[in-house]
C-alpha cells in the first residue's frame, strides 16, 4: 500500500529542477538597480519626509539623528528589551500555531467539529484581546503567561482558517486515487492532505510571525506588571515625553518583523520549491 501511494503522489523533479535556475536568476536580480532601486528612492523620500515634518514640529515627529542617537547611546538597553519582546512572540506564535493546527485537522475531517468549533472561533476573532488582558492577568498573575496566552490568541484565528481551507482544497482526482487505492484517513491526511495544505501555512505564517511581534506588544501595553519588553518600553518612554526612544523602540519592532518575515519568505522558498507560486520569475 505504501508503494502504491507513493506512485499515487504527483512528482516534480523537473519543477524543483525549473525552481533551482530560477532561484538563481532571483539571487542575481537583487544586483540589477531596477530590483533596489525603487525601495531605495522610496526609502529616501520617506526620510525627507521625516525630515521636513520633524524640522518644525519636534514634539509630533523626532529627528531621524535624535532617534538614531537613541539607539547608539545604549544599544544594548533596546536589545535586552527586543530579546523579551521576541521570546513572547515567538512561544505565543508557537502556542497559536500549534493549537490551530491541530483544532484545523479536526475542523477539516469532522464535519461536525466544523459546525462545534467555527462559530466559537470566530467570536473569539472578533472579541478585543486587550479587553481579555487584564482578566488574564487576575487568573495567571503577572509573569510571562498572559502575555503569551495574548500572542497565541492574535495568531490563532488565521493559521486556523487557512490550514482548514489548506486541507479541504485538495486535488479531488488525486483524493479519488487515494480513495480507489482504499487508503485510510489517515494516510489520505498525511500523505494528501497537508503536502497540499503546505502552501496556505505558508500564507498563514508570513501573517502571523509579524503579527506574533504585534501581539506582544499588545499584551505589553495591555497586561500590567510587565518590567521588560520593547512595549512597556514605549509605554514608559511616552509617558516621560522621551520621543525619540519611543520610535527609538519603534524602528527596533519593525526591524525584527521584517527580519521574521524574511525568515518565513525564505523558508517557504526552499520547501516549496516545487509549488507552482514558487515559479514565478522575478523581474
Amino acid at each position: 500500500m505504501t508503494k502504491t501511494l507513493d506512485a499515487a503522489r504527483p512528482a516534480a523533479p523537473l519543477l524543483v529542477g525549473r525552481a533551482t535556475r530560477r532561484g538563481g536568476s532571483r539571487r542575481t536580480s537583487w544586483f540589477k538597480p531596477s530590483y533596489w532601486l525603487p525601495t531605495v528612492a522610496a526609502l529616501a523620500v520617506a526620510a525627507g519626509l521625516w525630515s521636513w515634518v520633524a524640522k518644525d514640529n519636534p514634539y509630533i515627529l523626532p529627528t531621524l539623528g535624535s532617534v538614531g542617537e537613541a539607539l547608539a547611546n545604549d544599544p544594548g538597553f533596546f536589545v535586552r528589551n527586543a530579546w523579551v519582546t521576541l521570546q513572547e512572540a515567538l512561544i505565543g506564535l508557537a502556542i497559536g500555531f500549534v493549537a490551530a493546527f491541530i483544532v484545523g485537522i479536526a475542523v477539516a475531517e469532522w464535519p461536525v467539529a466544523r459546525r462545534a468549533i467555527m462559530p466559537l472561533a470566530v467570536v473569539l476573532n472578533v472579541t478585543p484581546v486587550v479587553a481579555i488582558a487584564p482578566a488574564l492577568v487576575v487568573a495567571f498573575g503577572f509573569g510571562p503567561m498572559p502575555k503569551l496566552i495574548v500572542t497565541a490568541l492574535i495568531t490563532f484565528f488565521p493559521v486556523l482558517m487557512n490550514v482548514t481551507t489548506g486541507l479541504r482544497s485538495v486535488s479531488q482526482p488525486i483524493l479519488q486515487v487515494f480513495r480507489t487505492l482504499d487508503a485510510s484517513r489517515l494516510e489520505v491526511l498525511w500523505r494528501l492532505r497537508i503536502p497540499s495544505a503546505l502552501p496556505y501555512v505558508f500564507a498563514a505564517l508570513r501573517v502571523v510571525f509579524p503579527l506574533s511581534i504585534v501581539g506582544a506588544v499588545v499584551a505589553e501595553f495591555s497586561a500590567p506588571g510587565a518590567a521588560a519588553g520593547l512595549g512597556t518600553v514605549i509605554s514608559v518612554a511616552s509617558s516621560n515625553a522621551q520621543l525619540p526612544v519611543v520610535f527609538a523602540a519603534i524602528a527596533c519592532l519593525a526591524l525584527m518583523g521584517s527580519l521574521l518575515l524574511l525568515v518565513i519568505t525564505t523558508v517557504e522558498r526552499r520547501v516549496l520549491s516545487w509549488h507552482e507560486s514558487q515559479q514565478v520569475s522575478a523581474p
